[in-house]
Order: C-alpha cells, then structure tokens, then sequence
C-alpha cells in the first residue's frame, strides 16, 4: 500500500481490460520479486518502474498464499510512502502489468471486488483493516 505523507488516503489503481486475471479491476500497485530479491527492493522497484517514483517502506501488513493450479502465490503487502515524485502510472517502465489509470483515496471498498476475484494483495490489506469482502 503506497500512501502519501501529511494525510490518510494510499495509492489506488486500475488494471488494464485484457488483464488476464483481474480485468478492469481497481487494487494495489505489485510487482513479482526477481530471484533472490528481498521484498523492500522489489518495492522500491514497483516505485520506479510501475508509478515513476521512490518509495520507502514503512511497515509490514501481512502475507497469504493461494494456489493458482500451475504455481504458488505467496504475496505480501508493505505499506510505504512517497519519498519523493508524483505517481504515474501512464510513465511505467516496467515489462509487467501496466495499470491504466489510478487515484488516491480513503475508501477501503474500492478494494473489495479485486479481494472478492481472488487479489491477494486487496485481501490482505483490508484482512489488516478488519473490513468485509
């Protein structure tokens, strides 16, 4: 979860319509971790490469794992915040999923359908935030 200083609202995006997984979806910035990748580097690369900023970890939300038939995920939230720019997902540098469009905000529901199609990083956060899917 990205959030910005000085106020309450994180980071949410869309993911594109012909995303295989989750079309049109609004959920949290991820990124797959490279091999032997620690998790605050991978951050710091979704920071660069998917919202053209620097992000800086602040504090481990939780883990969960779903079976996906041909692989494992095990994914895991970190919130973090803005150390410096401006997000912007249409500057994406990264080969991976390229959201299509995002906006800040307080509201928990905009995650609940991602959590209900089965976004792992949506149900953590709001598994974290004691709020319904």
């Amino acid at each position: 979860m990205v959030r910005r200083d000085g106020d309450d609202v994180f980071l949410a995006v869309r993911r594109p319509p012909d995303d295989d997984r989750l079309p049109d979806v609004w959920g949290l910035p991820a990124v797959t971790l490279h091999e032997g990748e620690l998790p605050e580097a991978g951050l710091r690369r979704v920071g660069r490469e998917k919202l053209g900023v620097e992000l800086e970890p602040i504090r481990f939300l939780g883990i969960q794992s779903a079976d996906r038939g041909e692989y494992e995920l095990i994914l895991m939230d970190i919130e973090a915040r803005v150390a410096s720019g401006d997000p912007d997902v249409r500057a994406s540098t990264s080969a991976g999923t390229r959201y299509v469009d995002q906006k800040w905000t307080d509201r928990l529901e905009i995650l609940a359908d991602a959590a209900a199609r089965g976004s792992l990083c949506s149900q953590i956060l709001l598994d974290c935030c004691g709020f319904p899917y």
